[in-house]
């Protein structure tokens, strides 16, 4: 079994790669032999990533500085993915914004649904959802030149389920943070995406299919963090590191049967 999540000699493009789980993806394909290409914003990030990647698990990787939502940058990181590689078989479409708890300087009275800005609610759909059309755009095409790659959406769990806006009060129950409509609707986006590419590319033998975490703890107030975990049938939030397991599994052979579907690894937070 171990053969099927083999990736030596595989080319897996991450978006989004210097976040808080865009760190771990790569890890995790690089682990498994794979040719790392991570693409954020901050290009520093990523080469200071790919560094640490070929130091703790060899292989050669790349770095890429790319404003994602811009057609040019994307079209260009096709180029340098394919001159240096001359191929791709995994695409992780992770880049997101995400307005979070933990953000001291945004007001709970910003974030009310009625005193959201349309501009940042565009912000936050063209960086998670019009990034991932671009790169599926440039990239699809290679995948299906050879017959074979795999598309990796994440999406949220709040693309099932509405946020609990309960989980943001205060103690005292004033409200210090609303979750906005802007994030949910971006990642339920993903989900719909997923399933066109299924469709579209299955012919060619290329997969899609999304992974939807669960929240990850990462310096959020105590209060959040016991009343999310209490809400989860394990009775915790997510680590960085529980998502990895089930990226390989869908980036490998280990899934080869599986496109168009949604895994969700959460902890059991949308089971009740």
């Amino acid at each position: 079994m171990n053969a099927q999540f083999d990736l030596h000699g595989q080319v897996a493009v991450i978006t989004g790669a210097a976040g808080l789980l865009g760190i771990r993806h790569c890890e995790a394909l690089a682990s498994a032999g794979a040719h790392v290409v991570a693409v954020d914003l901050n290009g520093q990030a990523c080469q200071d990533l790919v560094a640490a990647l070929s130091a703790n698990h060899g292989g050669e990787h790349l770095a890429i500085e790319a404003n994602l939502t811009d057609p040019d940058a994307v079209k260009r990181m096709r180029t340098q993915v394919l001159d240096r590689f001359r191929r791709v078989d995994v695409l992780v479409n992770n880049a997101a914004i995400n307005d979070k708890v933990e953000t001291p300087h945004v007001s709970s009275q910003v974030m009310r649904f009625e005193d959201y800005p349309v501009s940042t609610f565009r912000d936050v759909l063209d960086v998670s959802v019009t990034s991932a059309f671009l790169c599926c755009q440039q990239l699809a095409p290679a995948m299906a030149e050879q017959r074979s790659g795999s598309i990796i959406n994440i999406a949220s769990t709040y693309a099932l389920v509405g946020p609990d806006q309960r989980l943001y009060q205060r103690a005292d129950g004033t409200q210090a943070f609303f979750k906005s409509a802007a994030y949910p609707t971006a990642k339920a986006a993903m989900l719909g995406l997923t399933r066109f590419l299924a469709a579209y590319y299955g012919p060619h033998q290329v997969r899609a299919n999304s992974l939807t975490p669960g929240g990850v703890e990462n310096g959020q107030d105590e209060t959040f963090v016991r009343r999310y975990s209490e809400r989860t049938p394990l009775g915790r939030m997510g680590t960085p590191h529980d998502y990895q397991g089930a990226l390989l599994f869908l980036a490998s052979n280990a899934s080869c049967y599986m496109t168009g579907a949604n895994l969700v690894v959460d902890g059991g937070y949308t089971a009740w």
